[in-house]
């Protein structure tokens, strides 16, 4: 019984080392069929596509042809940039903040727009470091809030 097991082992060892070694082809074929809709779509493959491994391209293009370059989405196209702006600052991560920046401004951005972006983030993160730094009790903070734009919104009616 021993050996049977021994034999069943090496044969699952050898199968899963055969499949780990076989090019999958599949998803080679969707990386390629990714990259001509990229090419079709932006004019070029950045090289940041290229980062990834084959079987992530077109699930990565797909988010972002769905999300961010779909005009048929509840954001339009210069809310959605602002707010990859907002977030590219906070992360920092310098090639986002060039690639939003200007994304924003094809998307008619202001000049203006787009320092107020960058102050909303730093506000965000002013205020979230104070409170979690502070240790806030959230319960608190959160009726609070609600207090405020409840009177807010009756000052407002």
């Amino acid at each position: 019984m021993l050996k049977l097991n021994r034999k069943i082992g090496l044969l699952a060892f050898a199968a899963g080392a055969l499949l780990a070694i076989t090019p999958a082809h599949a998803e080679d074929a969707s990386a390629a069929a990714a990259y001509k809709d990229i090419q079709a779509t932006l004019g070029s493959v950045p090289d940041m596509f290229k980062t990834l491994p084959d079987v992530a391209v077109a699930g990565a293009w797909a988010e972002i042809k769905g999300v961010q370059l779909n005009p048929n989405t509840a954001l339009d196209g210069k809310t959605k940039e602002l707010m990859g702006l907002a977030v590219a600052a906070q992360i920092p991560c310098q090639y986002c903040i060039y690639f939003h920046t200007e994304a924003a401004k094809l998307n008619g951005a202001s000049d203006e727009e787009i320092k107020e972006a960058v102050a909303m983030a730093a506000i965000v993160r002013h205020w979230s470091t104070m409170l979690n730094g502070s240790q806030v009790d959230l319960a608190t903070f959160k009726k609070q809030t609600d207090d405020v734009f409840a009177a807010v919104k009756a000052k407002s009616q």
